[in-house]
This record gives structure tokens, sequence and C-alpha cells, in this order.
């Protein structure tokens, strides 16, 4: 794969991804669940939360890299509260 310029940043990220999504299919199919309302006032299961978490963390990745540079660990501690307060609460 080299053609596609792979660095381990990348491919871990999309390892993560993809293990992500093989978790919440094995979980929807052992423990399904039925969809709840929060404060978005819409119905969400969990891979709705999960997609709501990813595309928010992507905005917060690009807005911290935007406003305060190259120093993406820090981004990434926000990327988990805010993922935390999306399966908590939406």
């Amino acid at each position: 794969m080299e053609w596609m310029a792979w660095t381990y940043p990348t491919a871990i990220f999309f390892a993560v991804i993809a293990l992500l999504l093989v978790t919440f299919t094995v979980l929807a199919i052992r423990f399904p669940e039925t969809p709840r309302v929060g404060v978005l006032r819409i119905e969400t299961t969990r891979g709705d939360r999960l997609f709501i978490t990813l595309l928010g963390s992507a905005f917060i990745n690009l807005a911290w890299l935007g406003l305060v540079g190259v120093s993406q660990p820090y981004a990434l501690i926000v990327c988990l509260i805010y993922a935390a307060a999306v399966f908590r609460w939406v």
C-alpha cells in the first residue's frame, strides 16, 4: 500500500474506526437496544451516537488545528470529553 502514502498515525486512525464499527455491530447483534430521546430531541441508537461523535470530533480537530495549531494530543482529550457527553446525554 505504498502508493497511498500511509503513515502510522493514518493507519492507526482507520484501524480504530474499523474496530469501532465491528464492536458496535457485535453490540447491536448481541444486545439490541431501543432508541432513546436525549437533549437533541431525536431518537438515537448507539450507532447514531457514534456517528455524531465521529462527526463532531472531526470538527473539533479541524477547529483546534486552525485556532491553536499542531498540538493535537490536547484536541484528543477534548474529543474524548465530547464523546462521553454525547453517549451520556444525546
